[in-house]
């Protein structure tokens, strides 16, 4: 133990060189035996050199003086390495423990494991079964249904085929009661013929007494009228009082025929023009006794409609909203101040609006509306003048004030310099011409044209203001949608009508959508896409309307539109410079 207390270790004396050379001799022979005969000898050598060393080494403790304390250093290394070996097995017990419980608790989340596969096999099993219970059963219906159809099969063969011998019965005995009647037909056919025959001489001696009887009837008639009629003359010849009275009789009776037709014509000019309605207005919010005994509810609901708002349904852009605004606040203000009336001009693409408005402002301001085309004018010929102071007269005697209202003016209202028109239309441009010389008090003139530059100048001279309906631009475009959405799609699914029903989407994004595809399209061509969008509602299996429907629609209106405007001449694009140029260049002038 010479190691714990620093003592240096004494040197090993050599051994002799016999041993080395035995060794030696070992070593050679050692190399000459084979691997098991080397292990078996390793196993019974003894090398002493550690006991000496041991011995040596206890000695040297003995002389030591510190071998006690060594002695004890001993003693308490052997207590430690005792205690640190009875930690280990408290330690490894533990860990025993632990890996029992790791065990059981691995043993039951396999127990649990195994039961929770053995409930799922079980759901399986029981969820097959339940499947095939199913296909028997439906199985058994289709078996039920097919033999339901065969059954219904063979009663409708049945029925046919009794229809069939039913039909034929039926007509052959129509067959044969047409047949019994021809030949009773031409059996009396043949009885009357041989009757004629046999009584022949009877019957032209008959008709040679009628035909004597009538010429002497004729005759003495003759005889009797000149005789008559002779005796008149002479008597009249020779009293000249009865000539004059003759003269006087039929002078009176012209006098009034004339006076009659005169009286009818005047009292029918008058009741047309406070009763009825002139020939050339189409249609009219002006009270007539007419109209009221045919549309007699009608009527009552003219009488009980408020004032609107002029712009109320009405989507244009915001600077001619403003401009149309102050319009209706000055006819509305002009009407109660009883003051003189203003002529507009109203331009632009058809569909914008015009007519629309122009109802609006007659019920905003409280007059009555009247309106009339422009083509019907050149169908009346040489009447045309007549009508058109007929129209006139009639909006004179409107107590409330009239808003005449004549569509596609440009009609008989062209140029008269350059213009190729006929002597009816010139005399008609000139009858209105006379007629609106000077403001008038009773009526308010609203003329809509696509083409103003086609209007004679003189016409242009009677305008107080000129106002232009563009197309819609984006924003309009997007109300509109969502106007006509609301009016022809949500509306009717809101009251439950049969067959309308409308999916859920995302209503205000599919509407924005739209009015981005509707580019260049007029306000009218937008409201026609809501009465598509109800066709294709009617026309689907389910009765439901769907996103995709109301896009195809919008796309087909979309394609629709193009192909009208490629089908555009060059001279009607000229015409309707409006339409390519405020369709193209309308949000460029927005920004």
């Amino acid at each position: 133990m010479s190691w714990l207390f620093g003592v240096k270790k004494q040197p090993v004396p050599e051994m002799p060189q016999e041993g080395s050379v035995n060794t030696a001799g070992q070593a050679s022979g050692d190399q000459q035996l084979t691997k098991a005969e080397k292990k078996a000898m390793e196993a019974y050598r003894f090398d002493s050199s550690a006991l000496e060393r041991a011995a040596e080494a206890a000695r040297t403790l003995e002389r030591s003086k510190n071998a006690k304390e060594a002695l004890e250093l001993s003693k308490l290394q052997e207590v430690t390495r005792q205690n640190e070996y009875l930690v280990k097995v408290k330690e490894y017990e533990a860990a025993m423990e632990q890996a029992k419980v790791d065990q059981r608790r691995i043993d039951h989340e396999e127990k649990r494991k195994t039961l929770a596969e053995e409930t799922k096999q079980q759901a399986q099993r029981a969820q097959y079964q339940d499947q095939l219970a199913r296909k028997r059963y439906e199985d058994q219906l289709a078996q039920q249904q097919r033999a339901n159809d065969e059954n219904l099969r063979k009663q409708e063969e049945s029925v046919q085929k009794q229809e069939a011998m039913r039909r034929s019965t039926i007509e052959h005995e129509m067959e044969m009661r047409e047949k019994n009647k021809l030949k009773l037909l031409e059996a009396e056919m043949r009885a009357k013929a041989k009757v004629e025959r046999e009584n022949r001489d009877l019957t032209l001696e008959q008709i040679r007494l009628k035909a004597q009887e009538s010429r002497i009837t004729i005759l003495e008639g003759i005889k009797t009228a000149g005789t008559v009629i002779g005796a008149g003359a002479e008597a009249m010849l020779t009293d000249w009082s009865k000539v004059m009275t003759a003269a006087g009789g039929l002078s009176l009776l012209a006098l009034g025929i004339y006076t009659a037709k005169g009286a009818t014509g005047v009292t029918a000019r008058y009741v047309e023009a406070r009763i009825g309605k002139p020939s050339l207005i189409n249609e009219t919010s002006r009270f007539s006794i007419l109209e009221a005994l045919k549309h007699p509810i009608q009527t009552v609901k003219k009488f009980q409609r408020k004032p609107l708002d002029a712009l109320q349904g009405v989507v244009l852009r915001p600077k001619l909203e403003e401009r149309l605004r102050d319009i209706a606040i000055a006819t509305k203000n002009t009407k109660q101040n009883q003051g003189l009336y203003r002529n507009i001009l109203m331009h632009g693409p058809p569909g914008t609006g015009k007519t629309m408005f122009v109802k609006k402002l007659a019920q905003h301001s409280g007059m009555d509306y009247a309106i009339m085309t422009g083509g019907d004018v050149l169908p009346t010929g040489r009447e045309a003048v007549t009508e058109i102071h007929k129209v006139f007269d009639w909006a004179t005697t409107s107590r409330r004030g009239l808003l005449l209202f004549i569509d596609e003016a440009d009609a008989f209202l062209r140029k008269r310099s350059s213009e190729k028109i006929s002597e009816d239309l010139r005399a008609a441009l000139n009858a209105f011409l006379y007629r609106t010389g000077e403001q008038n008090p009773k009526f308010m003139l609203v003329l809509a044209s696509n083409t103003p530059e086609q209007f004679d100048y003189a016409i242009n001279d009677r305008l107080d203001e000129m106002v232009e309906f563009s197309l819609p631009g984006p924003e309009e475009r997007d109300r509109l949608m969502r106007l006509y959405f609301d009016k022809y799609v949500l509306q009717p699914a809101a009251e439950g009508k049969k067959r309308f029903k409308v999916e859920q989407w995302d209503y205000g994004a599919v509407c924005n959508k739209m009015a981005k595809m509707c580019e260049g399209m007029s306000g009218r061509e937008i409201s026609k896409l809501g009465v598509a969008w109800q066709a294709a509602v009617y026309a689907s299996e389910n009765g439901v309307l769907t996103e995709k429907m109301v896009l195809d629609r919008c796309e087909s209106a979309v394609y629709q539109h193009k192909q009208k405007m490629a089908w555009l001449s060059e001279q009607e694009k000229l015409d309707h410079k409006t339409i390519s140029a405020q369709g193209g260049n309308y949000d460029n002038n927005n920004k």
